[in-house]
């Protein structure tokens, strides 16, 4: 696992991270305090991840097009 900060890993790195977590916390190898961490740490991942997609989608939703339908520009993603 890596002491990298959450909020400073690319989408890519969480997701890979994560995985290993799955994995290691379903092999069912691990003692109950290091499940715990694995757990809080992937909860941490899992909410980065869906984060990063979240605005990745909202982007390329707002792909705007031009008369020949061709991309041409974003428009601002308002927050909500």
């Amino acid at each position: 696992m890596s002491d990298k900060n959450v909020a400073d890993m690319s989408f890519e790195e969480a997701l890979a991270e994560l995985e290993t977590i799955v994995v290691h916390l379903e092999s069912g190898s691990v003692p109950l305090e290091k499940s715990i961490d694995l757990y809080e740490r992937g909860a941490a991942l899992k909410a980065h991840c869906e984060a990063r997609l979240k605005a990745a989608e909202e982007k390329v939703a707002k792909i705007t097009l031009d008369a020949n339908g061709q991309p041409d520009g974003l428009e601002p993603v308002g927050i909500s």
